[in-house]
């Protein structure tokens, strides 16, 4: 299934999602034109590597990507549902929301194995996070997606629970491929970052509402 849009509009421009866009697009580019002896390098230095722990390097992994296909499914996926989970925390709150789910996902990775001297990148946790908040804030959306039919596609709406249910089926099919080359340990590793970020957006935005519905409690006994 591809996900093509959701069906909720956005309230106001997504300045803080197309910003995110624009900066990992760019980090991506900025990869390529790297020569192929200095990546390896490179990534060691800016992605997360538990055995050598940095601890901006928990933010700036976030940016990095191993492919055309990581960069251009994790930026599809922002696109689509970051856009509404912006609109409810605001600019500010989505941008620190953001980068606390993909913190929270690569430390989960690092407790996870904390020996691995691989660099660990992508925004998968991050938007992880931000998928977890799309299903408490709008539990009933659909997403208008793409679905192979045999011979034929055809667009349907899907609701963003299944949706997103399926994407974490994904996760979990994708951890198990990697433990029949890779081992049990690495498939539990593979699994950790999006699943850490994926709760991390549940709890967050769950804290959050109950912080504003806290302050607006508060605010009507002042005025009364």
């Amino acid at each position: 299934m591809i996900p093509l849009r959701d069906i909720i509009p956005s309230r106001a421009t997504p300045c803080i999602t197309v910003s995110i866009v624009i900066l990992n697009a760019a980090a991506w580019l900025f990869e390529l034109e790297l020569p192929r002896q200095a990546l390896p390098a490179f990534l060691q230095t800016y992605g997360v590597v538990s055995a050598d722990f940095r601890a901006p390097a928990l933010v700036t992994s976030m940016f990095l990507h191993a492919s055309w296909l990581h960069v251009i499914g994790n930026m599809w996926s922002l696109w689509i549902f970051g856009d509404n989970v912006e609109a409810r925390l605001g600019r500010p709150g989505f941008l620190t929301f953001y980068l606390l789910c993909g913190i929270v996902a690569s430390l989960g990775q690092v407790a996870m194995d904390p020996t691995s001297t691989r660099p660990a990148i992508g925004a998968s946790g991050a938007i992880a996070g931000v998928m977890g908040a799309y299903v408490v804030l709008y539990p009933r959306s659909r997403v208008l997606t793409l679905v192979p039919l045999v011979v034929f596609w055809e667009i349907v709406e899907v609701p963003a629970v299944i949706l997103l249910g399926c994407w974490v089926v994904i996760q979990v099919i994708s951890a198990g491929a990697i433990a029949v080359t890779a081992g049990a340990a690495s498939a539990g590793i593979a699994l950790m970052a999006p699943a850490a970020g994926f709760v991390a957006g549940i709890v967050g935005v769950l804290a959050f509402r109950l912080r504003r519905r806290s302050t607006q409690y508060w605010a009507g006994s002042e005025n009364r």
